[in-house]
């Protein structure tokens, strides 16, 4: 069978795999506002499984945002489980036609994002270090609002259109603008 028969047979099960478009979601309530959620402080727990579903790592995040003009700045600061650190800033502007342009340093290109109803949806290119190499990564970042300080995230990671996994996280709004970080050795 030719290479290119077999790729016109598996067109219609990526099909099938793709997830809805974020408009899917319009009617969904409370209405998702994205700078209104993350600035001030935000915490978040989280976990990566691999295809076969083993959790392989797992992670607090405090989140400080902060609108800077017309732009919203995240500084994101990770505990792993296994001890290791991690910053990350995102620069975030929304455009004219509502969707979000995003950049960090370890973001390859730009980040781009739309929200409809109480989900948001982010896709973007991420350099991961790996046993001291640098893989990029595409991320299918999926996130639904449930209340007002309750957010649920689950991002696919693929490279080369294979699943390698799925990230899954938690995230919490601080009330009254607590910017006091928290103890991060919840997951010792």
């Amino acid at each position: 069978m030719s290479r290119r028969l077999l790729c016109l047979l598996a067109l219609p099960l990526c099909a099938a795999c793709s997830a809805p478009p974020v408009q899917h979601y319009a009617a969904g309530r409370p209405r998702f506002d994205l700078a209104a959620y993350f600035t001030g402080t935000v915490d978040a727990w989280g976990m990566f499984q691999q295809r076969d579903g083993e959790v392989v790592k797992r992670f607090t995040v405090v989140i400080e945002g902060r609108r800077e003009r017309d732009t919203l700045v995240l500084d994101e600061r990770f505990a792993y489980s296994d001890g290791t650190t991690q910053q990350r800033v995102w620069t975030l502007v929304q455009a004219a036609d509502g969707r979000w342009h995003g950049t960090a340093d370890d973001v390859v290109g730009e980040a781009v994002g739309e929200s409809a109803g109480n989900a948001f949806n982010w896709r973007y290119t991420l350099r991961l270090p790996v046993g001291g190499r640098s893989y990029e990564v595409a991320f299918d970042d999926w996130m639904f609002q449930m209340d007002d300080e309750t957010l649920l995230n689950r991002a696919r990671m693929s490279k080369f259109g294979i699943d390698l996994g799925e990230v899954t996280l938690f995230f919490r709004k601080r009330a009254g603008g607590d910017h006091a970080r928290r103890d991060e050795s919840a997951l010792s």
